[in-house]
Order: C-alpha cells, then structure tokens, then sequence
C-alpha cells in the first residue's frame, strides 16, 4: 500500500514552545488514513521538523503501508533524509537515526519539498501542538480514522484546514484614556500604545506561523498593524470593512455625555443593535461589513493564519460570527487594548474560537 506522509513543525522562539503535526494521506489524497499532533516543550524548529517526519513514518508504519512519499516544508530535513547534506548538529543526529531506522521499514521512501501553502493540513496540526507548547490550546494527540476526510476542530465537528484569524486590537489612545467613544476620528497611539504594539509584535514574531497582516484603515491600528508587520517580515494590507464603528455625534465623548444628550437613543442602542447613534451607524451595519471583510480575507488567503488588527466592536463582531451567537454578546464582551484573540473559520462553514483577550505579553 503507498500512502502520502505531510509532515510540519515548529517553535515560537526557536527555541522555544514547540510541535510538531503530521497527516497520512492515501495515495489519490481522497482519505485521511490517520493524523497527529503534539506538543514536545522548548524546542527548535528543526527538531520539531524531524520529530514530525517520525510521527508520520510511525503511523504509516501501523497503517501497514510499504511505499511512502513524504512531503515536507523543510528543506533541510528533505535534503538530510535524501543524503545529500550531512547531519551535523548534536541535536539531530539522534532524531535523523530514527527517521532512517524508520523508512528501513517500508519498501520505499521518497523525500520532496513542497512550499509551506501546499503543506497546510500538517502545518495547521503543527500550530495547534505549539499553542499547546504555550499554553493556549488543549489536546495535544489526535489521530483520524480511515474513512475520516479531514479533522475536525475538536468538538464542532468543522473538517478541513480553516482560515485562523489573529485578531489584534489597536494599542492606547488619548480616547481610550478617558474611555470616550472612538470610531473614525483618528488619534494616535500614545507613548504606552506604542509599547503595547511593539510588545505585541514582539509576541507575535515569536509565536510565529502568520502568513498575512491586515488592518483597519484607522492611523491607531494600521500603526499596530505595522509593528508587528515588521516584526514578521511582512506587509500590511488594508481593508475599508475593518473600520471602527461610525458613532457619529457621541465621537470623543464618555458613555455618561453620550447618555446626557441622547438619553432615549443611547439607551436602546445598548440593547438593540439595529439602532444607529445621531448620525452614525448600527452595529448591524457593522457586522454587514465585517462579514464581508471576513469573506474575502478567507477567498484571498484560504489555509492561512492572519493577523487581523482592528477595533473593539470588528473584532467582537468577528468572535461572534466564529460562535455564532446571539447579539447579546455585543454588550458582553470585554476585550483590552492590545489585546489578542483567535477564531478558525472553516471551509465547511464550521468555525471555532480558540482564545480571548490574551494580554499576558504586555
């Protein structure tokens, strides 16, 4: 039996919080055969590679397979198991010993590298397992029966490799100081939220695995936006539908003014979210955009993680799209300057959120 091995693994930090992912595939790639993650401590990127690549040989060895074709983003470890370069470093002697141990088992093994967009299913794996190594995840195994297509997201039930966005708040304002509405009036980051975004960056670049940065249009959070950018070696790009809310009349005021001069509209508007602020717009309006931003985000990216940094109500708009919950949760969500959260968005139409309002960095 000949079956595809796609391999993955990583550090946030290199070294640091590490795992590794890996997926068995039948040889037409309609069937996942099986599927592991795990998360394996402080590490460094390439043995957490390797450490994937014996995974996946491990378990096409139990699924009785005698030809396998393994597919890695790791040049290294495809170049080293194909002979071509020598193992020299310490820590990988051992780990490339047992990857060869391993493939002695089967018939025949090939080795090639594929680019990291084309090794999306054990990369997802792998990303999981070092959220696991940080601490922000669960389940650090999981293995998939024959007839299973893909995996699912733990107990949603969404299959195949989903669109993980990183939705990052903007750092501090002089608005945000005195807790005054801020929606397309464009302050910019003070001296502190200028720390949070390079704090946040920093985070961010050592996490590691995003593929995208994109942000609101707002100076305060494109500003955020290109902290981490640089931090990741990437561009920013910019999408209009991740604007602020539009509050109209009640911009730079504090809930209690906003409360003083439009009693009646400002108290419905806390609970019905149809209802517009003096010359403003709804949060329905708010979530019509976002939904369109979280739509081509997902059409122009596909299997990737993005960073998404924006505003208060885009990104709760976003969280709720991902639980699928009622408006209530508008009004109940608390999320911090510069603060990070997670939610996967699945080819199925299956999503899930993985975090909350992380600022542990800051």
């Amino acid at each position: 039996m000949k079956v595809i091995v796609e391999a993955d693994g990583g550090s946030r930090g290199n070294p640091g919080p590490a795992g590794y992912g890996s997926v068995v595939l039948s040889a037409d790639r309609a069937s996942v055969l099986a599927e592991s993650k795990q998360a394996i401590g402080r590490a460094t990127n390439n043995v957490a590679e390797y450490r994937g690549l014996i995974a996946g040989l491990e378990e096409a060895a139990n699924l009785g397979a005698t030809e396998v074709a393994v597919s890695m983003d790791s040049k290294l470890v495809v170049e080293q198991m194909s002979g071509r370069w020598k193992v020299k470093h310490p820590d990988l002697i051992p780990l490339h010993r047992q990857a060869r141990e391993l493939a002695h088992r089967f018939d025949r093994v090939t080795y090639s590298w594929i680019p990291r967009s084309r090794n999306a299913h054990a990369d997802r794996l792998a990303n999981e397992a070092m959220d696991a190594a940080a601490g922000i995840d669960a389940p650090a195994r999981t293995s998939a029966p024959a007839e299973t297509p893909s995996s699912p997201a733990g107990w949603t039930g969404a299959r195949g490799a989903p669109t993980r966005f990183l939705l990052l708040r903007h750092g501090q304002t002089e608005l945000s100081v005195g807790r005054r509405y801020s929606g397309r009036g464009n302050p910019a980051l003070t001296e502190l939220g200028r720390r949070q975004a390079d704090a946040a960056a920093a985070y961010l670049a050592q996490r590691g695995g995003i593929d995208a940065v994109v942000s609101s249009p707002l100076q305060r959070a494109y500003d955020t936006a290109a902290a981490a950018a640089k931090a990741l070696g990437l561009d920013v790009a910019v999408d209009e539908d991740l604007i602020e809310t539009d509050f109209g009349a009640w911009e730079g005021l504090t809930f209690g003014e906003a409360a003083q001069r439009d009693p009646d509209v400002h108290g419905r508007w806390l609970s019905d979210t149809s209802v517009e602020p003096p010359g403003g717009e709804s949060f329905d309006a708010v979530a019509h955009r976002v939904r369109r931003a979280r739509n081509r985000i997902i059409a122009d990216h596909g299997a990737a993680t993005v960073l998404v940094v924006s505003h208060v109500t885009p990104i709760k708009t976003l969280l709720r799209l991902a639980l699928n919950a009622g408006e209530g949760i508008l009004y109940r969500l608390h999320l911090d300057l510069a603060s990070l959260s997670i939610a996967e968005f699945y080819p199925d139409g299956g999503s899930s959120v993985r975090l909350v309002n992380q600022t542990a960095y800051l």
